[in-house]
């Protein structure tokens, strides 16, 4: 099986413009396309909560691209897109630049916290403190009541 039939073959009422992006540190994998509409990412974003399409895309990439082989994680990012980064490469990776500053806590804020989710590692790491949040809204008023603001 070929990377791009397991997109291709997705049945989505729309795929728009670029599936695969290269970012620096990751890819990401938009099932969905890049080049969709609001109205078509609230479209596909209601289908995968409904069919959890990412989380079965996510399974199928870790069966066919298994991370002790090639060395990638695979996970569920943000709103639309699946993140491919390599091993160690998780949001992880910042704590080993502050973890000598001497801060007595670290909090983490993210919305996709649960197991398979590209916030999973560094909310669940034991340095952190870790927060799910669901909207821009929500983290403000977590961030008010946690710090007394």
């Amino acid at each position: 099986m070929r990377f791009y039939s397991l997109i291709s073959d997705l049945k989505l009422p729309a795929k728009r413009g670029t599936f695969v992006e290269f970012r620096n540190g990751l890819i990401n994998i938009c099932p969905v396309g890049r080049s969709c509409t609001q109205e078509q990412r609230m479209q596909f974003n209601q289908i995968d909560q409904d069919q959890q399409i990412r989380k079965k895309f996510v399974q199928t990439l870790n069966e066919k691209f298994p991370e002790s082989t090639f060395g990638l994680h695979f996970a569920i990012g943000g709103q639309i897109s699946i993140d491919a980064f390599p091993t160690g490469w998780d949001k992880r990776f910042c704590l080993k630049h502050i973890e000598n500053e001497g801060f007595k806590e670290i909090h983490f804020f993210g919305d996709r916290t649960d197991e398979g989710g590209n916030d999973y590692q560094i909310f669940a790491d034991p340095r952190t403190k870790g927060h799910t949040v669901t909207c821009p809204k929500d983290t403000m008023d977590q961030l008010t009541q946690t710090f007394q603001l």
